[in-house]
């Protein structure tokens, strides 16, 4: 009878059935308010400091430090909710980043130097709550080895891809239509509000490792495996892409004289991006996630060659659109891959390693595009999504083989979850 219904879900990806496991509306909609700082802090911060500075790269600048401190500290908020609990992160971590991101928006606004928004950016950055992966973790211990829980992955990823539509859109549009410092105070606010309503969900909790006897067990670090080293070069080239498009677009709209349009080109390439979301969690794949990591890779390198020649607004929010529409199969794919690469009591960590990775590219790009939009304009600035997805597809192909899942990987997971039942998994 398992069997018969594993084979059911995986033909049959039900979000409807996963939408009426008990409990789940409690944490999802406070998870969703709550994890839109990723993908609304880069851009408030780019606009603000943009108007304030004058120069794209400032604000890149400012916002590269905000990315690298989340990347080097989401790892280790992941690794605290795993053995504390997510609300003893959770709480202190939304106060904490309210009030540096407030703070940074006060210094902005006063012309405060370089250096103090360099200092604010810090905390404003490693504050952000690693919602995502929390929520993913509580999925997991709802469903408990159920066949859902692929669909739950999915559905995740695509939670994450509306995340990113509506994120930059909603912070472009209060920037650029309400105040300059308007996509910040609504990030905070959101950040406060939903992070403690979340964290209030006690119930649907999972089970952390001073009380689920997992302490007494060694743990593997997600980082010691490497098909997750080679998975996070592959996100830090699709932040490349948020990051180069985020700035890019902000400069070329500035250039036609025409502001508002940011929000309007940025939202067809978000809206590409929602939408391939919902059809990759919706389709029940033949061929591997490895293969389809290359094969989506290769389409998103590809469409980001050509966005340095768009000279119009049409041809760039198509060229934006097609763009959106490839980055979502590498990335939907890449978080499906966690699951039979690493041990489940990883897979926070290496989830909150792949979402740092993001962030990072996300920095690393906004910067470089920024210096590169000052000096030479918007095409140069278009350069940067080619450059980083290209060394990261360069590096996928090399490594590929470190991709394949462990023979054991299966069945590990069918007992983490206390069952005897596999789910099919297709390694290649």
């Amino acid at each position: 009878m398992a069997s018969t219904v594993t084979s059911d879900a995986v033909k049959r990806p039900g979000y409807g059935q996963l939408l009426r496991t008990p409990g789940a509306w409690t944490f999802l909609l406070p998870g969703f308010a709550a994890r839109q700082p990723f993908a609304m802090l880069t851009i408030g911060i780019v606009l603000l400091v943009q108007h304030t500075t004058g120069s794209y790269g400032s604000a890149g600048a400012v916002a590269a430090v905000t990315g690298v401190s989340m990347a080097l500290f989401a790892p280790q908020s992941g690794k605290l909710a795993d053995r504390f609990g997510q609300r003893a992160v959770l709480v202190p971590g939304v106060l904490v980043h309210a009030t540096s991101v407030s703070l940074l928006t006060v210094l902005a606004l006063a012309d405060a130097p370089l250096w103090a928004l360099f200092a604010a950016a810090v905390p404003s950055g490693a504050s952000v709550p690693q919602v995502g992966p929390m929520v993913r973790a509580r999925w997991a211990a709802r469903l408990d080895g159920s066949p859902l829980m692929s669909t739950a992955a999915a559905f995740e990823s695509v939670t994450d891809e509306f995340t990113f539509v509506v994120g930059p859109v909603l912070a472009t549009a209060l920037c650029t239509g309400v105040h300059p410092a308007a996509g910040l105070v609504a990030e905070a606010s959101l950040t406060l509000v939903g992070g403690l309503l979340f964290a209030a969900q006690k119930r649907t909790q999972p089970a952390h490792g001073l009380h689920s006897g997992a302490g007494a067990r060694p743990r593997t670090s997600a980082m010691s495996v490497p098909g997750v080293r080679v998975l996070v070069v592959a996100f830090l080239g699709i932040g490349s892409v948020f990051g180069g498009m985020q700035v890019s677009l902000t400069a070329f709209t500035e250039e036609i004289g025409d502001p508002g349009m940011n929000g309007l080109l940025y939202g067809l390439f978000a809206a590409g991006n929602m939408l391939t979301g919902i059809a990759v969690g919706a389709i029940a794949w033949k061929s591997g996630p490895r293969r389809r990591l290359i094969v989506g890779y290769t389409a998103l390198t590809l469409a980001a060659s050509l966005l340095w020649s768009a000279q119009s607004v049409l041809l760039l929010g198509a060229l934006g659109l097609v763009v959106g529409l490839c980055i979502a199969p590498a990335l939907i794919t890449g978080y499906t891959l966690v699951e039979s690469l690493v041990p489940a009591s990883a897979r926070t960590e290496a989830f909150t390693w792949l979402t740092g990775a993001v962030a990072l590219g996300q920095a690393a790009a906004v910067t470089v595009a920024g210096r590169l939009a000052d000096a030479y304009g918007s095409a140069a600035g278009f350069l940067v999504p080619l450059g980083g997805t290209a060394l990261a597809l360069v590096t996928l192909v090399a490594l590929r083989s470190r991709l394949a899942a462990p023979a054991a990987a299966p069945e590990s997971r069918a007992v983490a979850r206390g069952m005897g039942h596999r789910v099919p998994v297709a390694v290649d």
